[in-house]
Formats: structure tokens, sequence, C-alpha cells
């Protein structure tokens, strides 16, 4: 690609200056590490311009590229993108991946419940997978001890990372940190294994501070957007044939509408009158109620042909050509890429088409789970958690496929009346369309409820004690009465009279 196209986004707040990104000599790094980093600083300037690119077409900040005789160069000017497919291609499949806790045993839960809470996980994935379906993949990093776990979204265009084919993970990466108001690159981190290079700028020399993790491998884990075999860093959703079709899409709406301004006021001819006949005001002359032309030195008098105006069905055709494509090449169905089609899709074709994206999301769901898992047994094994209940760490999404109320009330009864045990799991609640957090309030519930009743139990036990001991006591005073009255007159009778 050429680098003309950089000032996409030059000046704006995520932009950098390629040109920064070199450091042969670092002040405090180990020689044996200086040549990883040069080569992770070469590998984001080799992708960096690519990746702005896709960022651009993802903010809808790509430029009008048409034909240079097609229309008009002052339309041409006032050209800007109007086409949001790319963001479209992105957003669709990231919405789908609703990132709901962790399953963890119960040794482990509220330490795992605390990392996510004191880090906003859930927020931070979800960005991370944004970035990763833009351009591919994004990373997050974990860093600190103890208490003090940070886990930090790093997105592709601000990062780099070399892949070890050994190992199948990455064998090292850098994050860029901070820059200056140029876009010249003042803070950067490169993570290898069992340490980490906090690099600093200082004047025109570069300076780093070393720490140990204690990990045998980077403490980075990617996000990966449709990992494959020859590309063990995923594609991007923004593909180059999507890019293409974005362009081609804009170049037809600009066509449409120089169209239209063409023939926005009457195109009227008349043959037979010189031009001196003809007031130079054309406007005035359109929009006056009487108009007149003089006939000729004969009599002739001068002939009006008014020019039909241009359909504009050739254009919306080829943009519902244009959309067709994009929905083959994305998955989305065309009807949400603002396309109507002359006979609408029945129910079960929509469903269909939805059920692609559905089928895509749960695959990705699957990896993007797999990182998530390798996030969190860095960061509990930091804190020195048991490896046996991290390896059991189960991350909870949300159902990719929509369902009515009636279809899931309906499935629970059946699966209810026949397997009891399961309904009343986790994983059947969820099957039965119950968000995590509302199994785990329902979970509160259960136990607030048992908690409430054994103590209404324990209350009506020791009612009922005291209810018997008084009844005991009350039984011991009625027989002991009786013997003492009978004893009385035995003891009256050996009193000697006095008489």
């Amino acid at each position: 690609m050429n680098t003309e196209d950089i000032p996409i986004l030059r000046g704006q707040a995520g932009w950098l200056a390629i040109e920064s990104a070199y450091a042969n000599t670092i002040a405090g790094v180990d020689p044996d590490d200086q040549p990883t980093i040069t080569e992770l600083l070469k590998q984001w300037r080799r992708h960096y311009t690519r990746n702005t690119l896709r960022t651009s077409y993802y903010l809808a900040h790509y430029h009008y590229n048409g034909v240079a005789y097609s229309i008009p160069p002052a339309m041409k000017a006032l050209a800007k993108p109007m086409i949001g497919w790319p963001n479209k291609a992105v957003r669709a499949l990231a919405d789908l991946s609703v990132f709901e806790g962790i399953d963890a045993p119960e040794t482990l839960q509220t330490q795992v419940d605390d990392i996510i809470a004191a880090n906003t996980f859930g927020l931070k994935i979800q960005q991370a997978i944004v970035s990763a379906y833009t351009h591919g993949c994004s990373f997050m990093t974990i860093s600190g001890d103890g208490d003090d776990i940070r886990i930090t979204p790093r997105a592709a265009d601000w990062s780099s990372a070399l892949w070890d084919w050994g190992n199948d993970r990455i064998g090292a990466a850098m994050t860029i940190r901070d820059k200056d108001k140029d876009g010249y690159i003042t803070r950067f981190d490169v993570w290898l294994p069992g340490k980490v290079y906090l690099c600093r700028r200082n004047g025109g020399t570069w300076q780093a501070e070393r720490i140990e993790t204690g990990f045998d491998h980077p403490t980075v884990v990617p996000i990966i957007s449709d990992q494959q075999l020859y590309r063990p860093l995923g594609s991007s959703r923004i593909t180059r044939p999507l890019m293409a079709l974005t362009d081609l899409g804009l170049r037809t709406l600009v066509r449409m509408e120089a169209t239209a301004e063409f023939y926005a006021a009457p195109r009227i001819w008349f043959l037979g009158a010189n031009k001196g006949q003809v007031s130079p005001d054309t406007w005035g002359s359109i929009v006056s109620v009487i108009n007149g032309i003089p006939a000729g030195r004969n009599g002739e008098k001068p002939e009006l042909r008014q020019l039909t105006q241009a359909s504009m069905q050739p254009h919306s055709d080829m943009l519902r050509t244009v959309a067709l494509m994009v929905s083959s090449e994305t998955d989305i169905p065309v009807n949400d890429l603002g396309i109507t089609m002359n006979n609408p899709a029945s129910a079960e074709a929509m469903a269909e088409a939805e059920r692609k994206l559905a089928r895509t999301a749960d695959r990705q769901n699957k990896r993007f789970g797999e990182s998530i898992k390798s996030i969190l047994a860095m960061a509990l094994a930091a804190q020195g958690a048991d490896e046996a209940d991290i390896r059991r760490l189960r991350p909870i999404w949300a159902p990719t496929k929509e369902a009515s109320d009636a279809a899931r009330a309906d499935w629970y009864q059946k699966v209810a009346s026949t397997n009891p045990a399961f309904a009343d799991s986790d994983v059947g609640l969820s099957r039965a369309g119950l968000t995590w957090d509302e199994i785990n309030a329902h979970r509160a519930y259960e136990r607030q409820q048992r908690t409430q009743n054994a103590i209404d139990e324990l209350r009506a036990k020791l009612t009922l004690a005291k209810t018997d001991d008084r009844e005991a006591a009350a039984n011991e005073q009625q027989t002991s009465q009786p013997a003492a009255r009978q004893s009385q007159p035995a003891t009256t009778a050996s009193i000697p009279n006095p008489s």
C-alpha cells in the first residue's frame, strides 16, 4: 500500500508517526533482547498503514475514490463517506458476543468475581472483540501482582507481536503506551518470556526499566478473529473485497446524486432561435409565469424541446447489486444493509440468514473463551490460586440465537417434566432465557429462603421444646400435690392430745 494513504487519520487522537518507531539501542535492555525489540518495531511499522486504513473505513473516514471523468470536480470535492458497511460488518458480529461472567469452583468464585469487577472486565473484553474484528486481532496484557492485578486491552494499531510457531502462542509482543502532540511515540512496553521492558524516550535516547514476571511466556493474550493455520493472528472482518465494495457503493451514490443535480432544473432547447433571443438569466426564465420568444423574419416560430429526466433506476439497481455482494461477503442480511428487495424475504429466509452469523459468533465465542481462560489463569496464578481449580473455569456467553419467550417456556416445561435436575441447574436456567446475573440473583434468593426456612424451623423446635418443658413442669407439680395431701393425716395423728 502507498504510504500517501497514511494522512487519512493524521492529526486525530490515535494517529502515530511511523518515523518515531525506531530504537536500535535502548539503555537497560539485555543485548540478547535488543534484536527482538527491533523486529517488533519493524513489524508494527509494516502493518500500521493497513491497520490505519481499516480504522478509517470502520469510522467512515475513508476518501472518495472515483473515476476522474464520472462527475464534475466540484461535486467530487463535496463527496463524503455515506456508507457504513464496514462498521456494520464489525458490530453485527461483535454484538453477538455478550460476555456474562465466569463459572468457577466455589473456592475461586469470589476471587474471580473480584478480578472481573476491579478491572471492569466485561467492558474491556467487548472493546477487545470489536478491535479484533476491525484489525484481525487485539491483545490483553496482564500486569501487577497480588491483589493489584491489571488487565488492559490493546488495539492492533498500537501493538505488534511475534508468533512462536514451536509453542503455538505469542513469543513476544510490543504495546505502545503514549505519544506526544505530534504523534511521536514516547513510551512503549515489550513483553517477553519472564520479563517486561518499560521503555521511555528521554530526549533523543531510549531507556528501559526491567520487571520480572515469573512466567515462562509473555503475559499477553491475543483476542483473535478467524484464526487459521496460515494466519495465526487472524483476519479482519473489514476485508479487501468489503473495502472495494464500499468504494463502489459510494461511487454509485455520488453518480446518482450528480445525475439528480443535472436534471434538477428542466433542460429546454429552442430549435430555430438564436442565442440573443434567450435571456441570460435562465433560472429567472424558468420560474417566470409568462415567457415568450419572437418569430423569425420569415415568420418561423421557434420549436421548444424539453429533455426527459434520466431515470434513477440503473443506479438503484447497481446499488442493490453491490449490497447483495456485501451481504455475501459479511453474512449480514441484505435488509440490514439498507436495501429493500422487490420480493421481501420470508421469515424462514431471514432466520436462515441470521443463523449464518450466529454460527460464526458461536465459533468465535469458543475461541474468545479460551483467551479469557488464559487471561484469568495468569491473574489467578499470580495470586497463588490452585492450578486444578483454575482449569475448571468456564466463560459464560449470552445466547447468539434469538428465541421467543413462548418457545423458551415450552422447551423448559418439557425438559423439567423429564429431567427436573437439569431444569434446575444453571445450564437449564440459562437455556430458559435467564441471564447469568439473573441466575445468580435466583440462587441468592434460594439461599435466603433456605436460611429463613432453617431459622423458622429452629424457632419452631425451640418453641416446642419450651412448651414441652412447661407441660412437664406442670405435670410434675400436679403429681406432687396429691402425695402431700395424703401424708398430712398420718402426721396429725401422732401428735399427743394435751388433754
